[in-house]
């Protein structure tokens, strides 16, 4: 049975009391909140924090508003099943709420928040190892080696980011709200993540994200997520697609997104896929095209379960399925 590593809870009461814990105690520190993805990484050695600043106390950051001008404003410790089960979400950001009621399972997502899925960390089949395992490996470039093992010359990591929300919420639009010891800043999502699973996020040490805003969707707006996976529950994604589409009053398209998760450290926009979407009514052959756009953008590599050759596959799959959902208004 693997054990946690010796450290010192210190709970926070506010944003910045936990700031001012983190700048206190530097590299040595890291938040918690639900834990349910940390803990398990800290069994595994692959964190090792002497203090963890628990945020769970701090109830400013715990809930979900909607206001027709501004938008969505979700607080960072709003926990996955919160937002899968809200009825603003469900009506206004259905692929919100669909992509949190994904994620792991009911015990797990009671405890999950947004704020820590939106920062969870870069997955690999070479780094989610026991200490033992990846020592005998010699470690890798995310932690403690120089050599991804997905690609050996590669000069940067491959890890993947396996976030559910981060693409729907890319799809979306919105922008992250952090705390940090020289104030506050906003981030927009496409931009708070890196092409490199090592450094896959811009935040600092001693920042931590306290809310998220979505713009108000317009009129006529639909949105769909599908996630691959080995099991029905409970798994990371081998991919996610996430897309938004709005339509006129005839049922053309005027605007979409379609992006692609799983695939790299951030998410993957699939901004080709447009010209094949707007100005069509979503005929079979305009989301063929689109899905064809994400088949080529998509490029899996062997770094998560099943196979490279499945997964590529399986972004033209899904990539339909997901814009058909949006033909069909599911």
């Amino acid at each position: 049975m693997l054990r946690l590593p010796a450290f010192t809870y210190e709970p926070a009461r506010s944003i910045a009391q936990a700031v001012g814990l983190l700048a206190q105690y530097g590299p040595d520190a890291l938040v918690v909140s639900g834990g349910t993805d940390l803990y398990a990484n800290m069994k595994q050695r692959l964190f090792t924090p002497k203090v963890l600043v628990g945020l769970r106390s701090i109830s400013e950051m715990r809930f979900i508003a909607y206001d027709d001008a501004t938008g969505l404003d979700i607080g960072a410790l709003t926990t996955l099943r919160t937002i899968a089960e809200d009825p603003v979400v469900n009506a206004r950001y259905h692929s919100l709420a669909r992509a949190a009621s994904l994620i792991s399972t009911p015990q797990l997502r009671n405890m999950g928040t947004i704020g820590g899925n939106v920062c969870l960390d870069t997955r690999c089949n070479f780094y989610n190892q026991q200490e033992d395992w990846r020592q005998a490996l010699g470690y890798c470039l995310k932690k403690d080696g120089d050599v991804c093992r997905v690609a050996v010359s590669s000069t940067k990591c491959l890890a993947v980011n396996s976030s559910d929300l981060v693409p729907v919420l890319q799809s979306f639009d919105a922008t992250l709200h952090l705390a940090g010891p020289t104030g506050e800043r906003a981030v927009k999502i496409v931009e708070f993540y890196r092409d490199d699973g090592r450094y896959a996020r811009v935040n600092g040490p001693t920042e931590v994200v306290t809310r998220i805003t979505i713009p108000p969707p317009q009129a006529q707006t639909r949105s769909a997520y599908r996630k691959l996976r080995l099991r029905g529950s409970f798994d990371f994604p081998l991919l996610g697609v996430a897309a938004v589409v709005r339509l006129d009053d005839d049922g053309v398209c005027r605007d979409a997104r379609l992006i692609l998760n799983a695939v790299a450290a951030q998410p993957v926009e699939v901004t080709e896929a447009v010209r094949y979407l707007v100005g069509t009514r979503l005929e079979a052959d305009a989301l063929a095209a689109a899905a064809e756009c994400a088949y080529k953008c998509g490029k899996p590599l062997d770094n998560t379960s099943a196979s490279v050759l499945y997964r590529k596959r399986m972004l033209r799959v899904f990539a339909r399925r997901t814009l058909e959902d949006l033909r069909h208004g599911i």
